[in-house]
């Protein structure tokens, strides 16, 4: 029987590396997802040394549309099916960037290109016996501002509340893919790793916002421990049919009210078929 099949965003640093690292330990063949083919080549080789499965690349910038559609193009041709998506990548800003297509990069990364990769990655996903999505969200949801008018392009920038919000985004994904693909078996569960001691805060630059996190590194979680949970949903007997939950350290927790709204949920998703031309991208 063929080992199952991972795709991680983010896998060259952080809980990202560790994610692909451990699952490929265990036995999975791990399809690393990194912006940097340098950075990610020199992560793959080291998780090659340990590795029970295959290790592939393939580069990909998610604040790019286009870009995420090649990188699904790509996963469609050269695997037979994929078991488990652990969408990891994500950042924060000190000064607001745009995306090609507009978006505040925040938003464009964090939520957007995890959207558009997810859905069209389906097809994939329905082959497996198993499927399973993991999406790294936050605690720091609970800081979010949430207007579905401002997020993509916020009147008046601020990189916490900005991030917040993409964390928020990020439960809310998670929970309305459940609810629209549990009559086929996938499981789709978001989760918060901690505040962990990663080069995760290397875009917010100096200022303010630099300030609060080079005085709390040393409080923050190591990259192994900050990935234990995303490690667990997507490889663990324990989690099997869980689906529609936040987790927080292997358990399942409840996030903000707003987190928890459906129809947030519901009118995000059906913005985000709209900002990312899903439809007609589904059809190409």
């Amino acid at each position: 029987m063929s080992n199952r099949i991972c795709l991680i965003t983010g896998a060259n640093s952080g809980i990202g590396f560790v994610t692909a690292r451990e699952l490929s330990r265990q036995g999975m063949d791990v399809i690393m997802v990194c912006r940097n083919a340098a950075k990610g080549e020199l992560a793959r080789n080291e998780i090659k040394a340990v590795a029970r499965g295959k290790v592939d690349l393939l580069t990909a910038d998610l604040a790019s549309q286009e870009s995420v559609v090649k990188l699904a193009q790509q996963v469609r041709a050269a695997y037979p099916r994929l078991d488990v998506l652990v969408n990891n990548a994500g950042l924060i800003l000190q000064q607001a960037e745009y995306s090609p297509e507009g978006f505040e990069n925040t938003f464009a990364i964090n939520h957007l290109g995890t959207f558009l990769l997810t859905n069209l990655l389906l097809d994939s996903l329905r082959r497996s016996d198993e499927p399973r999505v993991v999406t790294v969200s936050s605690d720091a949801h609970k800081w979010g501002k949430w207007d579905l008018n401002d997020v993509a392009r916020p009147k008046n920038y601020s990189p916490l509340v900005a991030y917040a919000n993409s964390k928020l985004a990020n439960i809310l994904f998670a929970n309305e893919l459940a609810r629209r693909n549990a009559n086929w078996g996938l499981a789709s569960n978001s989760l918060h790793p901690g505040a962990v001691r990663t080069n995760f805060g290397a875009g917010v630059g100096s200022g303010f916002v630099a300030w609060i996190f080079n005085l709390a590194r040393p409080l923050f979680l190591t990259a192994e421990q900050g990935a234990q949970t995303s490690i667990y949903l997507a490889g663990s007997p324990e989690v099997k049919g869980v689906s529609g939950k936040y987790f927080v350290k292997k358990m399942p927790k409840t996030p903000s009210r707003d987190a928890q709204s459906e129809t947030n949920a519901r009118q995000l998703w059906e913005k985000s078929v709209e900002w990312t031309r899903l439809e007609e991208r589904q059809r190409a």
